[in-house]
């Protein structure tokens, strides 16, 4: 058997902190509409594109905004990539650091096959990074050419919120490839043992909830 009962079981814990959290989120936002970072950005990209698109000179800012949203995922994506060829390098010298990684493992496995398991779900992991930020580009550049256009009041113009939709969906994109890229941390940890997996899943979104919860005005 490649992976152990307390390996299964920690990496059901981890997935159940990690819905639990979300529904969570969900639930918050149901009482209060702009209780997460993530809602009230999605609010702002909205209105940001009907101010953009709704006054005319605003072009330059517009792509400049998209540009500097481009670049960032695009670096993003590059480091993902960057991470799954280092995770396929370590893999070949894995043996070399098996000693360091079963120090601590009081109750996982420690073969071939487990390790090899847990690897494939870190470069998964890795590769959802990898796509979320690629397509968080793909509609970052769509943004690019509709902000451009005049608005529908007008003949030949889109609706501002058909735009919006695009604009926030390439911002979500990106918000799930940063998660992705957080949830990589308790996979790493999870080499040293099951124990060390669920802690480090536990203690990410404890730190992340500050983060998540939209700072509120004076």
């Amino acid at each position: 058997m490649p992976v152990e009962v307390s390996d299964v079981a920690a990496l059901a814990i981890s997935i159940a902190l990690v819905l639990a959290y979300y529904l969570y989120l969900r639930w918050r936002l149901r009482r209060d509409p702009q209780y997460t970072v993530h809602a009230v950005n999605n609010v702002a990209r909205a209105r940001w594109v009907e101010a953009m698109m709704s006054a005319r000179g605003q072009e330059i800012l517009a792509i400049q905004t998209l540009r500097n949203s481009v670049m960032t995922a695009s670096f993003m994506a590059s480091t993902a990539m960057l991470l799954i060829v280092a995770t396929l390098t370590f893999t070949a010298s894995q043996d070399h650091a098996a000693g360091v990684w079963h120090a601590l493992n009081m109750s996982g496995a420690t073969d071939d096959q487990a390790v090899a398991v847990k690897l494939v779900l870190l470069l998964a992991d890795f590769f959802t990074a990898f796509f979320c930020f690629s397509m968080a580009v793909r509609y970052f550049n769509h943004v690019g050419y509709m902000i451009t256009m005049p608005a529908a009041a007008t003949p030949g113009g889109l609706d501002p919120r058909r735009v919006a939709a695009y604009l926030n969906r390439g911002g979500n994109f990106y918000a799930f490839g940063t998660r992705a890229f957080f949830y990589c941390v308790p996979l790493v940890f999870w080499m040293f043992g099951p124990l060390f997996f669920v802690v480090a899943t536990a203690t990410l979104l404890v730190v992340l909830h500050p983060f998540d919860r939209a700072p509120r005005g004076p």
